[in-house]
């Protein structure tokens, strides 16, 4: 039995109970997870991996790393897409990963994409060791934010790409209003029906509305020193595709 998750708020919340609680919700939802991205992003969770993607530049290492990959969605896109890219694909939940090897083998791409433990703000690569590196809905969940962003940023090279995929709150006070009452009101109720752990669906709803603005995070990533910081909305601005040099 998938055991309840009970969390206070983000804001009061400690960095180690936050990472505790990150693991055990996405340990337990592991074998709906792609279902229920799917369903409660009406499958536009596709459509933005795939524009995510569409902006990658792959000019030295023809190396991409994927962090915070999850069952391995935009690791198994890129490498369809890019034959000539080897993928690395890296989570610190032993069952996400075991769920993307077995896509990994199913899909035949065994011998271009690998999936590897990492923990986001201390990733064991050398530097200038890729292309690109990105985070696709991973980044509202690591307390140390900025540290991640660091790491990423050094193991491109000089010129390559750090990426951020990431749910976002509308401008719109029209859509911001449709997209609240979605998260905190139907998202939950819509999780329960398919999952034990509809908790973590709840968990969800907060961290996107605990999550910078747009403007905010490209503030954040040009006090790194990157250059060239873009942000692109999509869907009417319920998700953002934030792009980067080193």
């Amino acid at each position: 039995m998938t055991q309840k998750i009970r969390h206070q708020s983000l804001e009061k919340m400690k960095d180690i109970d936050r990472i505790k609680l990150v693991k055990n919700i996405f340990s337990g939802i592991t074998n709906n997870y792609d279902f229920l991205n799917h369903f409660l992003s009406l499958n536009q969770d596709k459509s933005w991996r795939k524009r995510t993607i569409s902006e990658m530049n792959f000019f030295h290492t023809n190396k991409f790393l994927d962090i915070a990959t999850g069952t391995g969605d935009l690791a198994l896109d890129c490498a369809k897409t890019y034959e000539n890219v080897n993928v690395t694909g890296v989570d610190f939940v032993d069952q996400m990963l075991q769920k993307a090897n077995e896509k990994i083998k199913k899909q035949s791409l065994h011998n271009r994409v690998k999936m590897e433990w990492a923990d986001a703000t201390n990733l064991f690569y050398d530097n200038n060791s890729f292309d690109v590196s990105a985070m696709a809905f991973g980044i509202r969940n690591i307390p140390k934010m900025k540290k991640a962003l660091s790491e990423m940023q050094r193991v491109v090279v000089d010129g390559g790409q750090i990426i951020i995929l990431e749910l976002s709150t509308p401008t719109s006070i029209f859509w911001r209003t449709i997209y609240g009452l979605y998260l905190n009101g139907l998202l939950p109720k819509l999780a329960r029906i398919f999952s034990r752990n509809y908790r973590a669906y709840k968990y969800l709803a907060e961290s996107i509305m605990n999550f910078h603005t747009k403007n905010q995070f490209l503030l954040l990533m040009k006090s790194m020193g990157l250059k060239n910081c873009r942000a692109i909305s999509l869907t009417f601005g319920v998700c953002t595709l934030y792009i980067a040099e080193k």
